[in-house]
């Protein structure tokens, strides 16, 4: 039913109709749900291609019986339990997974995703790999893997934590002008290997064109980006 969990009849009509090629909206009218359900039913089981009925049917299962578990285990599903804010931890519980499931939708790996939504709404904004591995119960390679891959993007840093053998992962006010910037370095590279390609190839023939076309493309967005970025810290001057 409309506002309650989605049943596997549902999702055996959502992955028939990313088979027929229908979009988010469309399903979701078929449903009569709302395209945010869809799109992160999708996103957090695999994405369009990925999507099926039956996985995606014992994920959400196996997510629910977790969540149950014993009040113990609570913490390291939702490190909001005992909120000293008083905020709802099933409302947190949500956000954590509409975060991650957005994050997937933009390309990060899943397991990259849920390490970035849990610094995020992580008060501290910084934690260890052992807190990780606690918080999402996973294992300490799969959070290494994710941390490096964040690490490289510069959506996070790193620190040394004073007084003891281990680093920190934090998440700050720049995570994501950094991680743009990287974004915007990465066009530039691209339009200059683009444009030293179609060098290569002949401006003048059809490939040479091609990839020249592809290199200024690039070229503009990363100038634009790199404006875009130095907008915003004005901006961000003026009003602090």
């Amino acid at each position: 039913m409309p506002g309650g969990r989605l049943t596997h009849d549902e999702r055996s009509q959502i992955a028939e109709g990313l088979r027929d090629g229908l979009s988010y909206t469309d399903i979701a009218g078929r449903l009569g749900r709302p395209i945010s359900t869809v799109t992160r039913e999708v996103a957090r089981n695999g994405g369009p291609a990925a999507y099926r009925a039956d996985a995606a049917h014992r994920a959400t299962t196996s997510r629910a019986r977790r969540r149950k578990q014993s009040p113990a285990a609570a913490p390291a599903t939702s490190p909001s339990a005992g909120d000293v804010h008083g905020r709802d931890p099933e409302a947190v519980l949500e956000l954590e997974e509409q975060f991650t499931a957005m994050m997937v939708a933009t390309g990060l790996p899943r397991m990259t995703a849920r390490v970035l939504t849990c610094l995020y709404v992580t008060d501290g904004g910084s934690l260890t790999a052992t807190e990780l591995a606690q918080r999402l119960r996973v294992s300490p390679a799969s959070v290494s893997k994710a941390v490096g891959e964040l690490e490289q993007q510069e959506l996070i840093r790193r620190e040394r934590d004073t007084g003891r053998r281990r680093d920190r992962y934090v998440i700050d006010a720049d995570a994501w002008l950094r991680g743009w910037m990287a974004s915007a370095r990465q066009n530039t590279m691209l339009a200059d290997f683009a444009l030293r390609g179609a060098r290569v190839l002949g401006t003048a023939t059809p490939a040479g064109t091609r990839m020249q076309d592809i290199g200024h493309f690039f070229e503009h967005v990363g100038r634009t980006m790199i404006q875009a970025a130095e907008q915003w810290r004005q901006d961000d001057a003026a009003r602090r």
